[in-house]
């Protein structure tokens, strides 16, 4: 018997293009990830990148905690665990989300890694090719690239200052029954909301439970932020006023730190024993010492002061963003957000966010592009800024040199009519970690 030759397809840089699942076509890199070898060098401001600044953790009081999760209960910590997840943590997440108003039993918790993986098991199975997402316009730039992964389409609904319009919800599912497409759930990030930086007021959280529950459309409900409002209050989770209609995903990457890689889903009970079925699939188990060394924290340690502490900080980046727009860029808008970690930023007109990001990285800042929080890659006119990792003195010098670098496109502009193309940043498509 011979071997099989490679197929024909191929190309010279892969010979085995051919070979390829259709759904591999549609993964593209994240325009976060891209920037991050770029937005690393200490020589450039990044206003990109979703990465919580970690410096005010008690990283003394956490090494100890986990060394005697290692030295007490090692045998357990490193071994194999359930598919759903340790029960103690599971038990732990239930005391985080009654500060929103979620009662629920710890088996209704699926530990997952990182939110990021809940969300690609919710989609793995619900989602057939073709299937239709309805999402808020604009939306997290990491679940559009799984949504994409699984060949869904997006149909996007448009935001405002008080978060997704139950109006355009109503008129998109309308449409979207008329034109014979099924819609499998609506995808919302309902607290400080990443990439507007918005909040869904408590009265829309009720108009959009009702229209979905009127069309028979599941709810996802994304909230890795919703601990993190600036002068302290916690909205109610929309799972609250609906369990059987909602699927709850959270985080303990803002909260407390993003290296453990834990998340959680909270969801009705069938489709929590798919959750678990899928995540075995696909890991096993999550961590154990990751589970175990959180568990540890959320008993030992002060966890509600610790985000009190974050909350006071990235309040104070906040204000610094704003303070140095209202001085450096007075001809864009934005928004005042709330709480978490983004201000949503509209350039001047003629402006183009993407184009223009050439020229930012010579000028030693970056941002994101509006258009990657887009699936159909619209929003150019936009660009999200991350206040939560740069100093206050770096997010001003970042502010700073960003409106130089819009005083100097809108220049080429009225000279040329377009951005003149930039081709000296080489490294701009370099690999890293999705930095969200």
């Amino acid at each position: 018997m011979t071997a099989q030759t490679p197929p024909s397809k191929g190309t010279r840089l892969d010979p085995w293009f051919g070979s390829y699942a259709q759904r591999a076509h549609n993964m593209r890199a994240s325009e976060v990830r891209a920037l991050f070898a770029v937005a690393n060098r200490p020589e450039v401001v990044s206003l990109a990148g979703g990465m919580p600044n970690l410096n005010d953790l008690p990283m003394d009081i956490i090494s100890k905690t986990v060394s005697d999760v290692v030295l007490h209960e090692g045998l357990v910590a490193l071994q194999y665990g359930s598919g759903q997840g340790h029960e103690r943590l599971r038990e732990h997440i239930l005391d985080v989300m009654r500060l929103e108003g979620i009662s629920a039993h710890p088996d209704d918790v699926v530990v997952t890694t990182g939110s990021q993986q809940a969300l690609d098991l919710v989609t793995r199975i619900f989602i057939d090719p073709g299937d239709v997402i309805v999402a808020e316009a604009p939306s997290y730039v990491g679940a559009l690239s799984v949504f994409r992964s699984y060949e869904a389409d997006v149909a996007h609904v448009p935001l405002d200052a008080h978060g997704l319009i139950p109006a355009a919800l109503e008129e998109t599912l309308t449409r979207l029954e008329r034109e014979g497409r099924r819609a499998k759930f609506l995808y919302t990030i309902p607290n400080f909301h990443n990439p507007a930086g918005v909040t869904i007021s408590l009265e829309r959280r009720h108009e959009i439970i009702e229209i979905c529950q009127r069309h028979g459309l599941l709810i996802v409900e994304d909230n890795p932020y919703g601990l993190l409002g600036f002068d302290g209050t916690t909205h109610p989770a929309m799972r609250s006023f609906d369990e059987d209609g909602i699927i709850y995903l959270g985080s303990f990457s803002k909260t407390f730190a993003p290296g453990f890689r834990i998340g959680w889903a909270v969801a009705p009970h069938a489709v929590r024993e798919k959750l678990v079925l899928a995540a075995e699939s696909a890991i096993l188990c999550p961590s154990h010492a990751s589970q175990l060394a959180i568990s540890a924290y959320l008993e030992q340690c002060d966890w509600q002061g610790q985000i009190a502490e974050f909350r006071t900080m990235y309040k104070g980046r906040r204000d610094a963003m704003i303070s140095a727009l209202s001085e450096h860029l007075p001809d864009a808008s934005w928004n005042v957000p709330d709480g978490g970690f983004y201000t949503w930023v509209k350039l001047p007109p003629g402006l183009d966010a993407k184009s223009m990001l050439p020229r930012a990285v010579t000028g030693r800042v970056a941002y994101v592009p509006g258009t990657a929080f887009y699936y159909d890659g619209t929003g150019a006119d936009h660009m999200r800024l991350s206040f939560c990792y740069p100093t206050e003195d770096n997010i001003r010098e970042g502010v700073r040199r960003l409106a130089h670098v819009v005083s100097q496109e809108r220049d080429a502009v009225e000279l040329f009519g377009t951005s003149p193309q930039l081709d000296d940043v080489t490294d701009v498509d370099a690999p890293g970690p999705d930095i969200a």
